[in-house]
């Protein structure tokens, strides 16, 4: 099983919302801990490089998490958690990859 760690302001985007949507996202991200493949590849979306990202939905997909697999370390590294609200949270991860 992966471990995982957070880009420290997804860690923020997720204190943001509410007790019900975080308790939402602690069951999905131990799907995605467990079968991290299950996420769906995001490669180019308009103009934003997000090769090597996956995304999945949680809460009637109403929300994304953006994450990147680290193979070598067995971790899950989450790089944006948002509404889905167009490209915003594509925008954030491409933005945090490139840090």
């Amino acid at each position: 099983m992966y471990h995982y760690k957070f880009h420290p302001e997804a860690e923020k985007e997720l204190r943001k919302l509410n007790h019900s949507i975080q308790l939402l996202f602690t069951k999905t991200l131990k799907k995605i801990l467990t079968s991290p493949e299950l996420g769906i590849d995001l490669g180019h979306k308009n103009s934003l490089n997000l090769s090597g990202l996956k995304k999945m939905y949680f809460d009637h997909k109403r929300y994304r998490i953006v994450y990147q697999i680290l193979e070598e370390e067995i971790v899950i590294h989450l790089i944006a958690i948002g509404k889905r609200d167009k490209m915003k949270v594509y925008e954030k991860a491409s933005e945090r990859i490139e840090e």
